[in-house]
């Protein structure tokens, strides 16, 4: 799956597409993501939406880094970006740019705005934008003292704000609208600010910045951008993006751009903001941009999401026109759907209970062959050792039971999965009272197959060779947040109030079958009965879990 089906966005370009105004293969589409962070699922979306849509109707897709704001924008992050492009399918061929492309155009095109008319220097502070006096309100419009400053004065004074003559906030170039509009996008919104910031790309060879509304048309335009998809609070904009439009001097082929918007993904227990995520990382809350716990694509990749879940889950929610919340479950759902049919089995005891079958050979070792995937018969088996001494997980026993526990207790029989029926009929304990060691008897008779008496046997459970199982960390990763509407914060509290600090909860010592001891860092498996598993990329013998094995979501 590489596009959204059937949705609004398509309908409106068809209606372009009818209507003459473009033709199918020149639909042309651009996806720009702002480098100052590591994409999150919610730019996945738009990554979707964007390339998804190009490559329905045999069109292209440009990628471009949105770096007109150079504060936080550093090339580690356009380098993520484009890997994690890469890793969901998606290709921009040749079509790589940088809104810093444009600078020298955007100024331009700035510069014939004044010569219109249509833009002038300001000296009103960002302190007094804010006030009544100036910003008006429903009611009352806008006021600037300085709206009728002589072109020629503006032209003088925007030069010399290029040239880095004033300090940040002495001017901004506005553009001149309506300062009665009843959308206050359009009362002379600023379209240039000076800015004393290195640029990671430009360095120190502008202190001017264009702002995005005045860039991002211009820079849609210049690269023949047929249709500008964007999230929903950009509607208030698209006013003032068709104004730049139509007023700046440029040649649209092969038509002028159009900006349609759709929801943003909205998911519960998560975080969307790139502000509020770059604070976790910044504050030693999270291991860094690709903590497992994350929203971010390459936290989701650690975690061990495929790109192929991910654009399941996409598919699942479509494309819509009004704001939700969507269950994080849901995403839980797809992956476990996937690794359902294609992940390895594989045996895991997290808390291991040593147990001993007395009627069984010291020095024996035997092997039971067991299935890879029961959903898929190509995957074949492997063989598993026994031995008198095995591991059961602790949780498999019961020294007082609760009713109708039909796992390991005293007197009570059980199955070792794909192995022997056991008996347990003693218990060593430590000085504490603790279970020490649980000693069985087998029925050596039935093998692995039913007792010969035809006695049911209704519990099962996995083991290890206690002699043959390896060591591994497991880390048992939740929600990061117990709140499942972060973006809904009682008063007085915040994110930190509600974070789960059990949501990476370490488990050391658990034991792997040999199998599981050559396992490749970002390889999947089922850890039978426990869930689903992924070998860390950073952290040696370290097993993240997915997801759990079952859930009651039903989507």
């Amino acid at each position: 799956m590489s596009e959204i089906s059937n949705n609004f966005l398509y309908e409106a370009i068809d209606e372009d597409i009818a209507s003459g105004k473009v033709k199918a293969d020149e639909i042309h589409t651009r996806f720009p993501p702002e480098p100052n962070g590591y994409l999150h699922i919610g730019h996945c979306k738009a990554m979707i939406i964007d390339f998804g849509t190009a490559r329905k109707y045999g069109g292209k897709c440009n990628l471009r880094m949105d770096d007109t704001n150079p504060a936080k924008e550093d090339t580690e992050y356009v380098d993520a970006i484009k890997e994690d492009i890469k890793w969901l399918g998606f290709d921009w061929e040749d079509r790589f740019y940088y809104g810093s492309d444009y600078f020298e155009k955007d100024y331009e095109l700035a510069v014939g705005l004044i010569k219109k008319g249509l833009a002038y220097v300001c000296e009103l502070t960002p302190e007094q934008f804010r006030t009544p006096e100036y910003a008006g309100n429903t009611t009352t419009p806008a006021v600037s003292p300085w709206r009728d400053r002589p072109i020629e004065e503006s032209l003088d004074l925007f030069e010399r704000m290029k040239n880095g003559e004033f300090p940040e906030g002495k001017y901004t170039l506005r553009a001149k609208i309506d300062l009665a509009s009843g959308n206050f996008c359009m009362r002379d919104p600023v379209i240039y600010r000076i800015k004393y910031v290195e640029h990671h790309r430009q360095g120190t060879k502008w202190c001017i910045f264009p702002m995005y509304d005045f860039a991002h048309p211009i820079q849609d335009a210049l690269e023949g951008i047929t249709h500008s998809l964007c999230s929903l609070e950009y509607v208030i904009h698209r006013p003032l993006y068709n104004w730049v439009i139509e007023n700046v001097d440029l040649d649209y082929k092969p038509c002028p751009p159009r900006q349609i918007e759709f929801a943003r993904l909205n998911m519960t227990h998560t975080v969307m903001s790139k502000r509020y995520l770059r604070a976790l990382v910044e504050n030693g809350v999270v291991d860094g941009w690709d903590d497992p716990r994350m929203p971010t694509l390459c936290g989701l990749r650690r975690r061990g999401y495929t790109a192929a879940s991910i654009l399941d889950f996409i598919e699942r929610i479509g494309v819509s026109t009004s704001n939700s919340l969507v269950d994080i479950r849901l995403l839980e759902s797809c992956i476990r759907e996937e690794l359902n049919m294609k992940a390895a089995r594989r045996i895991c005891v997290q808390k291991p209970l040593k147990v001993v079958i007395d009627n069984y050979p010291e020095d024996k070792v035997e092997y039971f062959s067991v299935s890879n995937n029961p959903n898929d018969p190509e995957a074949g088996t492997r063989e598993v050792p026994f031995t008198r001494e095995l591991y059961i997980d602790a949780e498999d026993f019961a020294e007082v039971p609760p009713p109708k526990f039909f796992r390991m207790k005293p007197d009570g029989e059980v199955r070792l999965m794909g192995a022997y029926i056991v008996k347990c009929v003693s218990i060593e304990k430590n000085e504490d009272g603790s279970v020490k060691e649980i000693h069985c008897t087998a029925d050596l008779e039935a093998g692995n197959g039913n007792p010969l008496d035809g006695r049911k046997i209704k519990g099962t459970i996995h083991w290890l060779s206690a002699k043959y199982a390896e060591d591994t960390t497991l880390v048992l990763y939740s929600h990061l947040f117990t709140l499942e509407n972060v973006a809904d914060i009682p008063e007085g509290k915040t994110y930190e109030d509600y974070m789960d600090p059990n949501s990476a909860l370490r488990i050391e010592g658990a034991k792997i079958e040999p199998a599981l001891a050559n396992a490749e860092a970002g390889e999947r498996f089922q850890f039978v009965r426990s869930g689903y598993f992924v070998k860390d990329t950073k952290n040696p013998n370290t097993f993240n879990r997915i997801v759990s094995l079952k859930d009651g979501f039903k989507a």
